[in-house]
């Protein structure tokens, strides 16, 4: 699969909010493979090396040409924090290893690293550190802010101190987010950063019967620089989630080493097959870009506001992603989409909308793709009951004792008062489904 400069650009500045990567962000991100990740909003997948603004100090006059500035900042001038920042002999080798880690990525810095915080944690000694660049080139776009330093966490292995994904700091004056990465074999020790905000944890992700997310939040705890947490392993997905106050989707604290969780052993994300609906009238209503209006009036808002994760980090499933256009029998838009996150049951969510107006959700449920009706969801005002087998299986249905009536192949939308649907599979096996509900 070849990713194309803009393609990766174009991603980038929308999840960024106008941040752009450095010059190896299209190199590392072909490194990745064939990588899918499904983020927050706000923060770039963690596929190459980050951008984050860095919190400085009084007013800042850089050169036109990008040569080297002084920039104030505790991440570069501050005193080491953390029960380790007086083990000087810890500390050289976190140097030493920094040190290592620049000679092989070959970026010009410049000065001395700066051991931003050293502590000890269950997994073993970590720190974070940072240091300043050569040249202070401009990284994002229209605001211009530069490129001013470089960090990273180090992390504890049996041949000592490792620098882990290195992140690209910028000078735009705003404080960003919070870091966090996590360590030990079990991925199951938390070390959150402390920037100055309030942040909140989550550490597990729970689905309600309906599919809709559910997460509990706690406040992070922060001493002397970080606050470092016990979490369930953290092995193949990612659960846990760290916010700044309030939660909301662009206030996700970045976990720095989500993606090397998630794609283990470089792995490579499934590629879910998309496979598409259109039910019998809905092009009248749809009209000829039904995916533009679903870009516009669903994915656009809140729609599906509550099935989406926003602090947490994810890679696709290998259930098919569907996608079903209809209209209703008073006139109105129906959209059926499916959303899965990892190894979890994909979670099927039908919409309705008058015109141009925005999509509401008005039913939801799990979708379970080894039985007769993988998705089965009965729509309100008796607008009918929305159906999908899987390809190429053929559906009729019944009302009472009725006769049975055909209703094409694949999905329907099928009268309110249906009590049996009968599912005709491909290889000709014929299973009837009681609907009561």
């Amino acid at each position: 699969m070849t990713i194309e400069e803009s393609d990766v650009r174009g991603v980038l500045r929308r999840v960024t909010d106008d941040l752009v990567g450095p010059p190896t962000l299209l190199d590392d991100v072909r490194r990745g493979g064939r990588r899918r990740l499904l983020w927050r909003r706000a923060v770039l997948a963690a596929l190459c090396a980050a951008v984050v603004a860095v919190p400085v100090g009084g007013a800042l006059h850089l050169r036109d040409d990008g040569a080297a500035v002084e920039v104030a900042s505790p991440l570069f001038d501050g005193p080491t924090r953390g029960d380790l920042a007086g083990d000087e002999a810890y500390l050289r080798q976190v140097r030493e290893a920094w040190r290592h880690r620049a000679r092989q990525l070959g970026n010009g810095l410049r000065g001395d690293p700066h051991v931003v915080w050293a502590g000890d944690t269950p997994a073993g000694p970590a720190a974070y550190v940072a240091q300043r660049t050569e040249i202070n080139s401009v990284v994002s776009s229209p605001d211009g802010a530069r490129q001013v330093g470089l960090a990273a966490f180090v992390e504890p292995t049996a041949a000592g101190p490792r620098v882990m994904t290195t992140e690209t700091l910028v000078d735009s004056g705003r404080d960003g987010n919070s870091q966090a990465v996590l360590l030990g074999p079990r991925r199951d020790v938390l070390v959150v950063l402390d920037v100055g905000h309030p942040v909140d944890f989550s550490p597990t992700l729970r689905y309600a019967a309906d599919g809709r997310i559910e997460r509990t939040f706690q406040p992070v705890a922060f001493r002397d620089g970080a606050a470092v947490l016990s979490v369930p392993p953290q092995r193949g997905r990612v659960t846990v989630a760290l916010f700044r106050r309030p939660v909301s989707a662009t206030t996700a604290v970045h976990i720095a080493n989500a993606s090397d969780i998630l794609f283990a052993d470089g792995k490579d994300s499934p590629q879910p097959r998309s496979v598409t609906y259109t039910l019998p009238g809905a092009d009248r209503l749809w009209g000829d870009d039904p995916g533009g209006r679903v870009g516009r009036n669903v994915h656009g808002t809140d729609a599906l506001a509550a099935y989406v994760d926003p602090g947490g980090t994810h890679r696709d499933g290998e259930s098919p992603r569907l996608i079903v256009y209809g209209a209703t029998p008073d006139g109105r838009l129906l959209l059926l989409q499916t959303v899965q996150y990892d190894d979890d049951p994909a979670r099927a969510i039908a919409l309705l909308a008058h015109g141009d107006a925005p999509f509401q959700p008005v039913a939801s449920g799990f979708a379970d793709w080894t039985a007769p009706l993988p998705v089965r969801l009965r729509l309100p005002d008796e607008q009918g009951v929305l159906v999908v087998v899987a390809e190429g299986a053929a559906l009729s249905y019944r009302v009472g004792a009725g006769r049975w009536h055909d209703a094409g192949r694949g999905a329907a939308l099928l009268p309110a008062g249906t009590t049996e649907v009968r599912v005709t599979a491909a290889g000709g096996t014929v299973t009837t489904v009681r609907v009561d509900s």
